[in-house]
């Protein structure tokens, strides 16, 4: 079987029908992914879960050694050696990566919890974003908009930094019912800004002087309404676009 074909059932392309053994592979490993998440889902060790790691492994190292070898034929655009050598720095190839090394025993231990980036890898193998029109124009609607999302999330960021910056020094010093300290750090100050922008602010850290709420409250109602400004260029752009490509097909008609 030549590259070229080889490609065409691992990754086919986007425009032609896709095959019965291109589908078959998707739902093969498809398979391989819910098994290896098993394992993930419990704190114990048995036979079972070690050789659903082992067998789910062996099925991504070998996907990922199609997809390297195929590299050059999935990217024309690059010089042959060019697609090799930065295949493994693609998104989805660092994705592969990270659910393969901790079953090898090539990381600390303590990263293991790397293990849970196989559920990503869903993405390219239920391959959504190619059966569905909807999101295809979402994902166009993101293009489109990407400026305003980004500047809104650069403000959402510097809002959060300020305001964490402010809350960490009035509070600095204040102390619980129980004697710690409302801030233990920086990162706790960071942590209470960012819950209590999205609107979530789970309680279990809490301003306790009057100046600490004054800032709570103000940065509250700041929060709903960056949090609304994403959400309301989306929603206007993927309604634009829907009625643009309706218009569209009805003149074609």
């Amino acid at each position: 079987m030549n590259r070229a074909k080889l490609l065409s059932i691992i990754e086919p392309s986007y425009e032609k029908n896709t095959s019965f053994i291109s589908k078959l592979y998707d739902l093969f490993m498809f398979l391989m992914i819910i098994i290896s998440l098993i394992p993930l889902m419990y704190r114990g060790a048995s036979l079972m879960f070690y050789l659903f790691e082992k067998i789910s492994v062996s099925a991504f190292i070998i996907d990922y050694f199609l997809r390297w070898i195929t590299a050059d034929i999935k990217y024309p655009e690059k010089k042959k050696w060019v697609a090799f050598v930065t295949y493994p720095f693609t998104m989805m190839a660092i994705i592969d990566l990270l659910s393969i090394l901790p079953a090898l025993g090539l990381l600390h231990k303590s990263l293991k919890a790397l293990r849970a980036a196989r559920v990503f890898m869903l993405i390219r193998i239920i391959r959504l974003v190619r059966y569905s029109k909807r999101i295809w124009t979402l994902l166009y609607v993101l293009k489109k908009e990407r400026v305003i999302l980004l500047t809104v999330l650069g403000i959402a960021l510097f809002y959060i930094f300020a305001t964490a910056l402010i809350m960490f020094n009035v509070e600095m010093y204040r102390q619980l019912p129980d004697g710690s300290l409302v801030f233990e750090s920086f990162l706790d100050a960071l942590y209470w800004a960012t819950t209590t922008l999205t609107t979530i602010g789970y309680g279990d850290i809490y301003p306790v002087s009057d100046a600490g709420k004054i800032v709570t409250i103000i940065s509250s109602l700041l929060g709903v309404a960056i949090i609304a400004l994403p959400t309301g260029v989306i929603t206007a752009g993927y309604l634009d676009e829907l009625k643009k490509r309706r218009k569209e097909a009805e003149n074609k008609s």
